[in-house]
């Protein structure tokens, strides 16, 4: 990076402060002004951090392979206009001799490789290739859908707007994590998206073709990046959206008759799903999932020794059947929602990490002894918001918790289930505590 890389972030992030000012003033609410407002503030600040950190403290994917390798690409467009159609192919079309480093060449089979490295190449000509500035549009890219994630739960539960906005626009991890040239800040952007273009479609029935064009991009976009997400996100959102709308009949007969519809379609389905799920965490994990873990798990004590960051789960994992999954999952839930601890730190993203994990663990036991027992379970599946929040982040804790055995990467990879967790916590202890007269009724399992 030169001076130049910092003037033009600022350039830049004036351009942006103009932009969403723009917007905001289009906002009736004073509260959502201000939180936008922040937010946005936060972002810039998270992503000039993340740029920092990862050009002098700690480099990976962005400084090694996304930012080089589109950068090039973006020069090889400036010097010979015909190779713009590589931006618009596969990454295999692409051969050695166009790479900045020849090494890498493998990296760009993978189609979720390529659609950064694509993107990367793409926003160097609105950025005139500078570093900071590509960061900063996938930093705004990631906020654009962490908001419309925060409007997705504001909408239902205004008087949560406090606790919603430090689940997800100021969750450090979170906005860290989603702030710089990765595959995470397109992912989270999408699921924002796809949340709340899902919602405005099926529940408050507005804006077909745009929530619908929206969706299947949205859609496209997360089966690209990581797939994964997709799998153990759908099911969630379509059961709540299937309650939501459930709990909006008035007669009896037709939800019952709805909801046990679906729950025998999500048995007679299970075993396609879960076919589903095991090919896209093999294609996460590698081609020989159970192989692939033990491997990590075995090496764990010589590979700690230079790197200090892979750890094991103490429990082998089969997958040749849906209770090998069962048998993992708590090691892996545990490892994704409170791990590293502080004493499993070894650089300072982890140890960072390791606080904020920390804290979501001393929350989730207040929580459990606040409600007690009986409310704590009876809260989770009598309200759908519930259900649809602790079922998708604890699904998507198995797939991250099961495959990841880097702290390094786990603390990046988790970032898309972290607010949906906190936040079921908070409904769980609202509804138990006997606050629920302050939210609107959520209760399609209940009547």
């Amino acid at each position: 990076m030169t001076i130049l890389d910092f003037i033009a972030f600022i350039i830049y992030t004036a351009i942006f402060a103009f932009i969403f000012s723009a917007y905001r003033r289009k906002i009736e609410s004073p509260v959502l002004r201000r939180y936008h407002k922040i937010a946005f503030w936060i972002k810039v600040f998270a992503c000039f951090c993340y740029a920092i950190f990862v050009e002098y403290i700690s480099r990976g994917d962005t400084t090694t392979l996304y930012f080089p390798e589109g950068y090039n690409l973006y020069k090889k467009v400036l010097e010979e206009p015909s190779n713009i159609t590589y931006l618009f192919g596969p990454g295999t079309d692409i051969d050695q001799s166009m790479l900045a480093s020849p090494k890498l060449l493998g990296y760009f089979k993978d189609d979720s490789n390529f659609m950064v490295i694509r993107l990367t190449a793409m926003l160097c000509f609105l950025s005139l290739g500078k570093y900071m500035v590509v960061n900063l549009f996938f930093a705004m890219f990631a906020f654009t859908g962490i908001w419309k994630l925060f409007l997705f739960f504001y909408k239902q539960f205004p008087v949560l707007q406090k606790h919603f906005a430090f689940a997800i626009l100021f969750l450090p991890t979170f906005t860290f994590w989603s702030s710089g040239i990765l595959k995470d800040p397109l992912a989270v952007s999408a699921m924002g998206w796809f949340t709340y273009c899902s919602y405005e479609l099926l529940v408050d029935k507005k804006n077909v073709i745009k929530n619908s064009v929206i969706l299947m991009g949205c859609i496209y976009l997360l089966s690209v990046v990581k797939v994964y997400i997709l799998v153990a996100y759908l099911p969630a959102l379509a059961i709540f959206l299937l309650l939501k709308n459930a709990s909006m009949m008035k007669n009896a007969f037709v939800k019952a008759l709805m909801v046990g519809g679906f729950i025998l379609g999500s048995i007679l389905g299970f075993s396609s799903v879960y076919s589903s799920m095991q090919d896209a965490i093999v294609e996460y994990a590698g081609d020989d999932l159970t192989e692939g873990i033990m491997d990590r798990q075995n090496n764990f004590i010589r590979q700690s020794k230079n790197e200090g960051s892979y750890f094991t789960l103490g429990v082998e994992f089969d997958a040749s059947s849906p209770l090998g999954l069962l048998k993992i999952a708590p090691a892996a839930i545990v490892a994704t929602l409170f791990r590293p601890f502080i004493w499993e730190s070894r650089n300072v993203s982890t140890l960072l990490s390791s606080f904020e994990s920390l804290t979501i663990m001393l929350f989730t036991l207040f929580v459990f002894f606040k409600a007690g027992i009986k409310n704590f379970f009876l809260n989770i599946f009598k309200r759908a918001i519930v259900i649809y929040c602790l079922f998708f982040s604890l699904v998507f804790a198995i797939f991250v918790g099961a495959t990841t055995l880097n702290f390094g990467t786990l603390v990046r990879y988790k970032i898309p289930c972290m607010p949906f967790y906190i936040i079921a916590l908070i409904f769980i202890l609202y509804y138990s505590t006997g606050k629920n007269k302050e939210l609107k009724e959520d209760n399609a399992l209940a009547d």
